[in-house]
Protein backbone atom coordinates (compact mmCIF):
# COMPACT_ATOMS: atom_id res chain seq x y z
CA UNK A 1 0.00 0.00 0.00
CA UNK A 2 1.06 3.57 -0.68
CA UNK A 3 1.96 5.80 2.27
CA UNK A 4 -0.35 8.83 2.48
CA UNK A 5 0.67 12.31 3.60
CA UNK A 6 -0.95 15.72 3.98
CA UNK A 7 1.21 18.36 2.32
CA UNK A 8 -0.90 21.50 2.67
CA UNK A 9 -4.29 23.06 3.10
CA UNK A 10 -6.27 26.16 3.97
CA UNK A 11 -9.39 27.18 5.77
CA UNK A 12 -11.48 30.33 5.70
CA UNK A 13 -12.19 32.26 8.83
CA UNK A 14 -15.15 30.74 10.67
CA UNK A 15 -18.13 33.06 10.54
CA UNK A 16 -21.24 33.00 12.67
CA UNK A 17 -24.55 32.14 11.03
CA UNK A 18 -25.79 35.41 9.49
CA UNK A 19 -22.36 36.90 10.14
CA UNK A 20 -19.43 37.85 7.92
CA UNK A 21 -20.15 35.22 5.25
CA UNK A 22 -23.95 35.51 5.32
CA UNK A 23 -24.18 36.21 1.57
CA UNK A 24 -21.62 33.60 0.46
CA UNK A 25 -23.04 30.13 -0.29
CA UNK A 26 -21.13 26.96 0.53
CA UNK A 27 -20.01 26.31 -3.05
CA UNK A 28 -18.35 29.74 -3.16
CA UNK A 29 -16.64 29.25 0.22
CA UNK A 30 -15.35 25.84 -0.79
CA UNK A 31 -14.50 26.97 -4.30
CA UNK A 32 -12.35 29.79 -2.96
CA UNK A 33 -10.17 27.39 -0.96
CA UNK A 34 -10.00 24.83 -3.77
CA UNK A 35 -8.95 27.52 -6.25
CA UNK A 36 -6.00 28.50 -4.06
CA UNK A 37 -4.97 24.87 -3.60
CA UNK A 38 -5.08 24.21 -7.34
CA UNK A 39 -2.86 27.26 -7.91
CA UNK A 40 -0.34 26.04 -5.33
CA UNK A 41 -0.43 22.28 -5.94
CA UNK A 42 -1.76 21.87 -9.45
CA UNK A 43 -4.67 19.81 -10.69
CA UNK A 44 -5.85 17.03 -8.34
CA UNK A 45 -7.02 13.61 -9.43
CA UNK A 46 -10.16 13.94 -7.32
CA UNK A 47 -12.04 16.34 -5.02
CA UNK A 48 -14.01 15.04 -2.02
CA UNK A 49 -16.13 17.56 -0.11
CA UNK A 50 -18.17 17.21 3.05
CA UNK A 51 -21.45 19.11 3.33
CA UNK A 52 -24.44 18.62 5.62
CA UNK A 53 -27.09 21.34 5.14
CA UNK A 54 -26.60 22.40 1.52
CA UNK A 55 -29.06 22.04 -1.32
CA UNK A 56 -27.78 18.63 -2.42
CA UNK A 57 -27.07 18.00 -6.09
CA UNK A 58 -23.41 17.04 -5.48
CA UNK A 59 -22.28 20.40 -4.16
CA UNK A 60 -18.70 19.09 -4.04
CA UNK A 61 -18.69 19.00 -7.84
CA UNK A 62 -20.08 22.54 -7.90
CA UNK A 63 -17.30 23.70 -5.55
CA UNK A 64 -14.67 22.23 -7.86
CA UNK A 65 -16.19 23.93 -10.90
CA UNK A 66 -16.46 27.24 -9.02
CA UNK A 67 -12.75 26.85 -8.22
CA UNK A 68 -11.86 26.61 -11.90
CA UNK A 69 -10.61 23.05 -11.50
CA UNK A 70 -10.82 21.37 -14.94
CA UNK A 71 -14.20 19.80 -15.63
CA UNK A 72 -12.44 16.50 -16.34
CA UNK A 73 -11.57 16.16 -12.61
CA UNK A 74 -14.26 14.18 -10.73
CA UNK A 75 -15.68 15.56 -7.48
CA UNK A 76 -18.07 14.02 -4.98
CA UNK A 77 -19.97 15.06 -1.87
CA UNK A 78 -20.00 13.20 1.45
CA UNK A 79 -22.84 13.72 3.93
CA UNK A 80 -22.34 12.03 7.27
CA UNK A 81 -23.46 15.24 9.01
CA UNK A 82 -20.90 16.44 11.60
CA UNK A 83 -18.19 14.05 10.39
CA UNK A 84 -18.65 14.76 6.67
CA UNK A 85 -15.32 16.56 6.22
CA UNK A 86 -13.37 13.98 8.20
CA UNK A 87 -15.00 11.16 6.23
CA UNK A 88 -13.96 12.95 3.02
CA UNK A 89 -10.36 12.82 4.27
CA UNK A 90 -10.72 9.15 5.25
CA UNK A 91 -12.02 8.29 1.78
CA UNK A 92 -9.25 10.29 0.12
CA UNK A 93 -6.62 8.39 2.11
CA UNK A 94 -8.22 5.06 1.20
CA UNK A 95 -8.20 5.87 -2.51
CA UNK A 96 -4.57 6.98 -2.40
CA UNK A 97 -3.46 3.99 -0.31
CA UNK A 98 -5.11 1.59 -2.72
CA UNK A 99 -3.41 3.18 -5.71
CA UNK A 100 -6.62 4.52 -7.29
CA UNK A 101 -5.58 8.18 -6.98
CA UNK A 102 -2.35 10.06 -6.42
CA UNK A 103 -3.46 13.56 -5.30
CA UNK A 104 -6.81 14.36 -3.68
CA UNK A 105 -8.21 17.61 -2.27
CA UNK A 106 -10.44 16.65 0.67
CA UNK A 107 -12.37 18.57 3.31
CA UNK A 108 -15.63 20.43 3.08
CA UNK A 109 -17.67 23.60 3.30
CA UNK A 110 -20.83 24.74 5.02
CA UNK A 111 -23.06 27.79 4.95
CA UNK A 112 -25.67 27.77 7.67
CA UNK A 113 -26.52 31.33 6.61
CA UNK A 114 -27.59 30.33 3.08
CA UNK A 115 -28.85 26.81 3.80
CA UNK A 116 -32.11 26.14 1.94
CA UNK A 117 -35.35 26.22 3.91
CA UNK A 118 -37.05 22.85 3.76
CA UNK A 119 -40.60 21.60 4.23
CA UNK A 120 -42.02 18.09 4.44
CA UNK A 121 -44.08 17.05 1.42
CA UNK A 122 -47.79 16.71 2.06
CA UNK A 123 -47.41 13.11 0.87
CA UNK A 124 -45.06 12.30 3.75
CA UNK A 125 -46.65 10.40 6.68
CA UNK A 126 -45.19 12.95 9.11
CA UNK A 127 -46.58 15.98 7.29
CA UNK A 128 -48.19 18.41 9.76
CA UNK A 129 -48.39 21.53 7.63
CA UNK A 130 -46.12 23.79 5.65
CA UNK A 131 -43.64 24.36 8.46
CA UNK A 132 -39.95 24.80 7.76
CA UNK A 133 -37.65 22.27 9.40
CA UNK A 134 -33.96 22.83 10.08
CA UNK A 135 -32.83 19.42 11.31
CA UNK A 136 -33.13 16.13 9.46
CA UNK A 137 -34.52 12.99 11.04
CA UNK A 138 -31.65 10.99 12.54
CA UNK A 139 -33.37 7.99 14.12
CA UNK A 140 -36.67 6.07 13.90
CA UNK A 141 -39.54 7.32 15.99
CA UNK A 142 -40.34 10.92 16.80
CA UNK A 143 -38.76 13.56 14.56
CA UNK A 144 -37.37 16.28 16.82
CA UNK A 145 -35.65 19.47 15.72
CA UNK A 146 -33.68 19.55 18.98
CA UNK A 147 -32.48 15.93 18.81
CA UNK A 148 -28.79 16.82 19.28
CA UNK A 149 -29.48 19.19 22.17
CA UNK A 150 -31.63 16.58 23.89
CA UNK A 151 -28.87 14.03 23.38
CA UNK A 152 -26.40 16.35 25.10
CA UNK A 153 -28.78 16.95 27.99
CA UNK A 154 -29.44 13.22 28.36
CA UNK A 155 -25.72 12.39 28.32
CA UNK A 156 -25.00 15.05 30.95
CA UNK A 157 -27.78 13.77 33.20
CA UNK A 158 -26.74 10.13 32.78
CA UNK A 159 -23.12 10.99 33.63
CA UNK A 160 -24.02 13.37 36.47
CA UNK A 161 -22.27 16.37 34.90
CA UNK A 162 -23.07 19.78 36.37
CA UNK A 163 -23.69 22.99 34.49
CA UNK A 164 -20.72 24.57 36.24
CA UNK A 165 -18.46 21.84 34.85
CA UNK A 166 -19.80 22.32 31.33
CA UNK A 167 -19.43 26.09 31.53
CA UNK A 168 -15.85 25.59 32.70
CA UNK A 169 -15.05 23.71 29.50
CA UNK A 170 -16.65 26.44 27.40
CA UNK A 171 -14.60 29.10 29.17
CA UNK A 172 -11.42 27.05 28.61
CA UNK A 173 -12.19 26.77 24.90
CA UNK A 174 -12.64 30.53 24.46
CA UNK A 175 -9.52 31.35 26.47
CA UNK A 176 -7.34 28.93 24.49
CA UNK A 177 -8.81 30.01 21.15
CA UNK A 178 -8.20 33.68 21.98
CA UNK A 179 -4.62 32.88 22.98
CA UNK A 180 -4.05 30.96 19.71
CA UNK A 181 -5.54 33.83 17.72
CA UNK A 182 -3.42 36.45 19.47
CA UNK A 183 -0.31 34.28 18.93
CA UNK A 184 -1.23 33.86 15.24
CA UNK A 185 -0.89 30.09 15.47
CA UNK A 186 -3.16 29.49 12.48
CA UNK A 187 -2.33 32.60 10.47
CA UNK A 188 -0.66 30.80 7.55
CA UNK A 189 -3.49 28.29 7.07
CA UNK A 190 -6.28 30.91 7.02
CA UNK A 191 -7.23 32.30 3.62
CA UNK A 192 -9.20 35.56 3.93
CA UNK A 193 -11.99 36.20 1.43
CA UNK A 194 -11.66 39.96 1.78
CA UNK A 195 -15.00 40.71 3.44
CA UNK A 196 -15.41 43.41 6.08
CA UNK A 197 -14.38 42.60 9.68
CA UNK A 198 -13.18 39.11 8.75
CA UNK A 199 -12.21 37.00 11.77
CA UNK A 200 -13.11 33.82 13.64
CA UNK A 201 -16.34 35.34 14.91
CA UNK A 202 -17.20 32.84 17.62
CA UNK A 203 -14.22 33.55 19.87
CA UNK A 204 -15.17 35.77 22.81
CA UNK A 205 -12.24 37.40 24.56
CA UNK A 206 -14.55 38.59 27.34
CA UNK A 207 -16.21 35.25 28.09
CA UNK A 208 -16.46 34.76 31.86
CA UNK A 209 -18.14 32.52 34.41
CA UNK A 210 -20.29 35.45 35.49
CA UNK A 211 -21.53 36.01 31.94
CA UNK A 212 -22.26 32.31 31.41
CA UNK A 213 -24.29 32.09 34.63
CA UNK A 214 -26.74 34.61 33.16
CA UNK A 215 -27.48 32.46 30.12
CA UNK A 216 -30.69 30.44 30.63
CA UNK A 217 -30.69 26.67 30.28
CA UNK A 218 -32.42 25.26 27.22
CA UNK A 219 -34.48 22.82 29.29
CA UNK A 220 -36.17 23.20 32.67
CA UNK A 221 -33.81 22.08 35.44
CA UNK A 222 -31.27 21.27 32.74
CA UNK A 223 -27.57 22.04 32.27
CA UNK A 224 -27.25 22.68 28.53
CA UNK A 225 -27.05 26.33 27.43
CA UNK A 226 -26.13 28.32 24.35
CA UNK A 227 -22.69 28.83 25.94
CA UNK A 228 -21.78 25.17 26.49
CA UNK A 229 -23.10 24.08 23.08
CA UNK A 230 -21.36 25.08 19.85
CA UNK A 231 -22.72 27.64 17.42
CA UNK A 232 -23.77 26.99 13.82
CA UNK A 233 -21.27 28.62 11.51
CA UNK A 234 -20.13 29.25 7.95
CA UNK A 235 -16.73 28.24 6.58
CA UNK A 236 -14.63 25.94 4.42
CA UNK A 237 -11.46 23.89 4.88
CA UNK A 238 -9.58 21.52 2.60
CA UNK A 239 -6.28 19.64 2.78
CA UNK A 240 -4.07 18.17 0.05
CA UNK A 241 -3.39 14.44 0.39
CA UNK A 242 -1.00 12.52 -1.84
CA UNK A 243 1.38 9.58 -1.89
CA UNK A 244 4.61 10.02 0.03
CA UNK A 245 6.58 9.25 -3.13
CA UNK A 246 4.75 11.95 -5.10
CA UNK A 247 5.40 14.50 -2.33
CA UNK A 248 9.12 13.71 -2.53
CA UNK A 249 9.06 14.03 -6.31
CA UNK A 250 7.42 17.47 -6.10
CA UNK A 251 9.56 18.65 -3.19
CA UNK A 252 6.59 19.05 -0.84
CA UNK A 253 7.29 18.66 2.87
CA UNK A 254 4.67 16.42 4.51
CA UNK A 255 2.73 18.03 7.33
CA UNK A 256 1.13 14.80 8.52
CA UNK A 257 1.58 11.10 7.85
CA UNK A 258 -1.69 9.14 7.75
CA UNK A 259 -1.47 6.12 10.07
CA UNK A 260 -4.95 4.61 10.50
CA UNK A 261 -8.61 5.33 11.16
CA UNK A 262 -11.74 3.85 12.70
CA UNK A 263 -15.47 4.32 12.28
CA UNK A 264 -17.95 3.41 15.02
CA UNK A 265 -21.68 3.60 15.60
CA UNK A 266 -23.99 3.47 18.59
CA UNK A 267 -27.09 4.97 20.18
CA UNK A 268 -28.52 7.48 17.66
CA UNK A 269 -30.11 9.45 20.48
CA UNK A 270 -26.76 10.07 22.22
CA UNK A 271 -24.16 10.51 19.49
CA UNK A 272 -21.89 12.47 21.83
CA UNK A 273 -20.71 9.20 23.37
CA UNK A 274 -19.17 8.16 20.06
CA UNK A 275 -16.02 10.31 20.40
CA UNK A 276 -14.74 8.20 23.27
CA UNK A 277 -15.92 5.01 21.59
CA UNK A 278 -13.98 5.94 18.44
CA UNK A 279 -10.85 6.77 20.43
CA UNK A 280 -11.03 3.49 22.35
CA UNK A 281 -11.33 1.51 19.11
CA UNK A 282 -8.49 3.49 17.50
CA UNK A 283 -6.10 2.80 20.39
CA UNK A 284 -7.08 -0.87 20.45
CA UNK A 285 -6.61 -1.21 16.68
CA UNK A 286 -3.25 0.58 16.44
CA UNK A 287 -1.70 -0.36 19.79
CA UNK A 288 -0.86 3.29 20.41
CA UNK A 289 -1.35 4.41 24.02
CA UNK A 290 -3.47 7.51 24.73
CA UNK A 291 -0.54 9.19 26.47
CA UNK A 292 1.57 8.81 23.31
CA UNK A 293 -0.69 11.35 21.59
CA UNK A 294 0.88 14.81 21.58
CA UNK A 295 -2.21 16.60 20.28
CA UNK A 296 -5.91 15.79 20.27
CA UNK A 297 -8.30 17.74 18.04
CA UNK A 298 -11.81 16.53 18.85
CA UNK A 299 -15.01 18.24 17.79
CA UNK A 300 -16.47 19.63 21.01
CA UNK A 301 -19.96 20.21 19.65
CA UNK A 302 -21.07 20.13 23.29
CA UNK A 303 -19.04 20.56 26.47
CA UNK A 304 -20.31 17.14 27.56
CA UNK A 305 -17.86 15.64 25.05
CA UNK A 306 -14.97 17.43 26.77
CA UNK A 307 -15.90 16.24 30.23
CA UNK A 308 -16.37 12.64 29.09
CA UNK A 309 -12.94 12.75 27.41
CA UNK A 310 -11.36 14.10 30.61
CA UNK A 311 -12.91 11.32 32.68
CA UNK A 312 -11.60 8.65 30.31
CA UNK A 313 -8.17 10.21 29.70
CA UNK A 314 -7.41 12.60 32.59
CA UNK A 315 -3.65 12.72 31.94
CA UNK A 316 -4.26 13.68 28.29
CA UNK A 317 -6.26 16.86 28.96
CA UNK A 318 -3.28 19.26 28.46
CA UNK A 319 -2.98 18.05 24.85
CA UNK A 320 -6.73 18.12 24.21
CA UNK A 321 -8.03 20.97 22.01
CA UNK A 322 -5.15 23.09 23.28
CA UNK A 323 -5.93 25.93 20.86
CA UNK A 324 -9.64 25.91 21.63
CA UNK A 325 -12.40 23.98 19.93
CA UNK A 326 -15.89 24.27 18.50
CA UNK A 327 -17.31 25.81 21.68
CA UNK A 328 -15.29 28.88 20.70
CA UNK A 329 -14.84 28.64 16.92
CA UNK A 330 -18.21 27.06 16.16
CA UNK A 331 -19.08 24.04 14.03
CA UNK A 332 -19.53 24.59 10.26
CA UNK A 333 -20.54 20.95 9.86
CA UNK A 334 -19.01 19.88 6.55
CA UNK A 335 -15.89 22.00 7.07
CA UNK A 336 -15.09 20.81 10.59
CA UNK A 337 -13.06 17.73 9.62
CA UNK A 338 -10.75 19.87 7.50
CA UNK A 339 -10.48 22.51 10.22
CA UNK A 340 -9.51 19.94 12.85
CA UNK A 341 -6.91 18.40 10.54
CA UNK A 342 -5.32 21.77 9.78
CA UNK A 343 -5.31 22.74 13.46
CA UNK A 344 -3.72 19.41 14.34
CA UNK A 345 -1.01 19.89 11.72
CA UNK A 346 -0.10 23.32 13.07
CA UNK A 347 -0.04 22.07 16.65
CA UNK A 348 2.22 19.14 15.80
CA UNK A 349 4.55 21.44 13.88
CA UNK A 350 5.09 23.30 17.15
CA UNK A 351 6.32 20.12 18.86
CA UNK A 352 10.11 19.97 19.15
CA UNK A 353 10.06 16.18 18.95
CA UNK A 354 9.74 14.30 15.68
CA UNK A 355 7.63 11.17 15.06
CA UNK A 356 4.85 12.34 17.40
CA UNK A 357 1.21 11.31 17.09
CA UNK A 358 -1.95 13.36 16.77
CA UNK A 359 -5.62 12.39 16.67
CA UNK A 360 -8.81 13.83 15.15
CA UNK A 361 -12.20 12.60 16.32
CA UNK A 362 -15.76 13.63 15.56
CA UNK A 363 -19.14 12.30 16.71
CA UNK A 364 -21.91 12.69 14.16
CA UNK A 365 -25.68 13.07 14.28
CA UNK A 366 -27.37 9.71 13.96
CA UNK A 367 -24.98 8.03 16.38
CA UNK A 368 -21.71 7.58 14.50
CA UNK A 369 -18.08 8.51 15.09
CA UNK A 370 -14.83 8.77 13.14
CA UNK A 371 -11.24 9.06 14.38
CA UNK A 372 -7.94 9.33 12.52
CA UNK A 373 -4.43 8.70 13.85
CA UNK A 374 -1.75 10.92 12.31
CA UNK A 375 2.00 11.18 12.77
CA UNK A 376 4.27 14.17 12.38
CA UNK A 377 7.14 13.09 10.17
CA UNK A 378 9.38 16.16 9.93
CA UNK A 379 10.66 18.95 12.13
CA UNK A 380 9.15 22.39 11.57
Amino acid sequence: MENVVVVGGYRTYIGKENGIYRHIPAEKLGGYILHKLSKNYGEPDLVLAGNAVGAGGNIGRLMALEAGIPEEVPAFTIDSQCSSGLEAIVMAAAKIRSGQQQVVFAGGAESSSTAPRRMVSENHPEYTGDEIYTSAKFSPGEWRQDAMLRGAEKAATMSNISRETLDGWALRSHELAAKARDSRVFEDIILPLGVEKECDQGIRQTMSKEFMRKIPTLYENGVTTAANACGTQDGAAFVVLCTESYAKKKGWKPWLHYVDMVEVAGNPEMPLLLVNKALEKLFEKTGVHPEEIAAYECNEAFAVIDELFARNYPTCVPGYNACGGALAYGHPYGATGGILTLHLAKRLQQCMENDVYGVNAIAAAGGQGTAILWKKVWKA
